[in-house]
């Protein structure tokens, strides 16, 4: 595990490394094939960030399940733009299934709340949110987190999904901003 690492244009410094990232998500799959059993959930994975966490939580969970994807845009290098702008969107009817939302941060939440007053129209038997990183000392929309990975502070991070302006995604730990 490396101490610090440049990513474009900026230094970073390890913050979660690779195998507590492993231990927690093997935790949040065996708690989610629990709750799920029997339902045949649909994982709703939120693109582009959170496809390296979708992919090791679906290895992880036991009970037979579908996934789908969707894609928002909401920031512009390290900042968020504050508007929402809908890429790649839905195409499975969720009406009267169970839908696990599977996203890499939760910020703001707006992009959450968004989401799922969207999902709520179409009438989902019930909808869960499951998040890598949530940051409540940053939250501005009153969200339900049922599965959540890590909460942190107000940091920008990136790796394991998560990116600085399109880089660092491959890295297999996450990385604090210095």
């Amino acid at each position: 595990m490396e101490d610090s690492i440049l990513v474009k244009d900026r230094y970073f410094k390890t913050f979660i490394s690779a195998e507590q990232i492993a231990l927690r998500v093997q935790e949040l799959g065996e708690q989610i094939s629990m709750e799920m059993k029997g339902r045949e959930p649909l994982f709703l994975v939120v693109l582009n960030g959170a496809f390296v966490f979708a992919a090791d939580l679906l290895r992880s969970v036991t009970t037979p399940c579908h996934v789908s994807f969707i894609r928002f845009s909401s920031y512009d290098g390290m900042e968020s733009t504050g508007r929402l702008t809908q890429v790649l969107g839905l195409t499975e009817k969720i009406e009267g299934r169970s839908v696990v939302i599977v996203e890499d941060i939760i910020d703001s939440g707006l992009t959450m709340q968004a989401l799922t007053e969207q999902l709520q129209a179409m009438r989902p038997a019930d909808l869960r949110i499951c998040t890598l990183l949530a940051k409540p000392g940053n939250l501005q929309a009153e969200l339900d987190i049922d599965y959540c990975a890590f909460r942190i502070p107000n940091d920008f991070i990136v790796g394991y999904g998560l990116d600085y302006d399109g880089y660092g995604r491959e890295l297999k730990d996450i990385y604090v901003v210095e």
